[in-house]
């Protein structure tokens, strides 16, 4: 039997880069938001053996270079498990888009192959296999509104934001993370060399920048709430101002645009047009090349994406999923 489930998007509510890590990644900062855009994974098991990964996408790797192949190898050994594993991803998120799409599908993947395989992962090792295949893997074991942390896969969920509605752009660009970065690194040795910091001063810089930033967030009133049965504290307070509000009064921002935007001009347009179109709030995700605009209502939203439509832009409206509407949600 095929089990199918909803692979959902998320969002970067801001990002903060920090220097680089003796591993080679970045220290960063990011608050991650799932939304209800979303693929569809197909997980069955035969008999046999193996792993095939079935996708109309030519932009989908079908080897071991896709992410749900690699979820799906380490989920039968860590079951003990055998059989031929087949995963059909039907293919709705764009692919470097900055929207956790394989990643995502890689999760729904672990979710769906547990249930065909009538096993249950031991919860402690889910979060160290997703992290195993990538950054952005282990928020999908949370969802909602979720604090990256690390290289963004050190995740604790926070208090749900309430529904909003937004805008999603996906220009037809594909912005490499990994180029991104190198972009973003060779801008930090440029400031670093005009004002004489060191690694140390970024460092310090970073961290201070982030406290200020979080801080000042939507989360500003938070406090550490007891620790739910996945072992990973939950941030919990009441906010006295509206979410959009209070993104704009933080200055929350996105530091890949510094480096994204003047590579691509396009972007920086979109991300205008969007602001005219009414957004409270717009940014790049991840590092794009997707943009989205927070909206006041479905309706608002809605208008504003088939305008978009119109003039040239592949733009949809969308809400964001809290964390029970996204586990309610999951299975197709």
């Amino acid at each position: 039997m095929s089990i199918a489930v909803r692979s959902f998007a998320k969002i970067n509510l801001g990002l903060k880069i920090g220097p680089s890590r003796p591993d080679g990644f970045h220290e960063l900062r990011t608050i991650y938001q799932t939304l209800a855009l979303h693929d569809v994974v197909r997980v069955e098991v035969q008999s046999g053996s193996g792993i095939e990964i079935r996708c109309q996408d030519p932009r989908v790797p079908l080897d071991e270079a896709n992410t749900c192949y690699n979820i799906a190898d380490r989920v039968l050994k860590n079951a003990s498990a055998r059989g031929k594993v087949i995963v059909q991803i039907d293919k709705q998120l764009p692919v470097q888009g900055g929207l956790g799409a394989a990643s995502s599908n890689a999760v729904a993947t672990m979710i769906g192959l547990e249930r065909a395989l009538g096993t249950k992962l031991p919860g402690k090792d889910k979060p160290f296999i997703a992290a195993e295949v990538g950054s952005d893997l282990p928020l999908f074991l949370i969802g909602g509104t979720v604090l990256g942390v690390g290289r963004g896969e050190e995740v604790y969920p926070l208090q749900d934001l309430p529904t909003m509605h937004l805008v999603v752009v996906t220009p037809s660009i594909g912005v490499s993370t990994r180029v991104a970065f190198a972009r973003w690194d060779e801008l930090v040795a440029r400031e670093a060399a005009l004002t004489g910091a060191g690694a140390a001063g970024t460092m310090k810089g970073f961290s201070q920048g982030v406290f200020a930033w979080l801080s000042e967030s939507v989360f500003s009133q938070a406090t550490y709430a007891s620790e739910p049965a996945s072992g990973v504290p939950a941030i919990g307070g009441d906010r006295a101002e509206t979410p959009l509000l209070d993104l704009v009064r933080a200055g929350i921002e996105n530091d890949f645009e510094r480096v994204v935007f003047p590579e691509y001009p396009d972007l920086r347009e979109v991300k205008r047009a969007l602001e005219r179109e009414g957004a409270s709030y717009a940014s790049l995700s991840g590092s794009g090349s997707t943009l989205y605009g927070l909206f006041a209502s479905g309706e608002a939203a809605q208008a504003a994406a088939a305008r978009m439509s119109a003039s040239g832009h592949t733009a949809v409206a969308t809400r964001t999923l809290t964390r029970d509407a996204y586990w309610r949600e999951m299975f197709a």
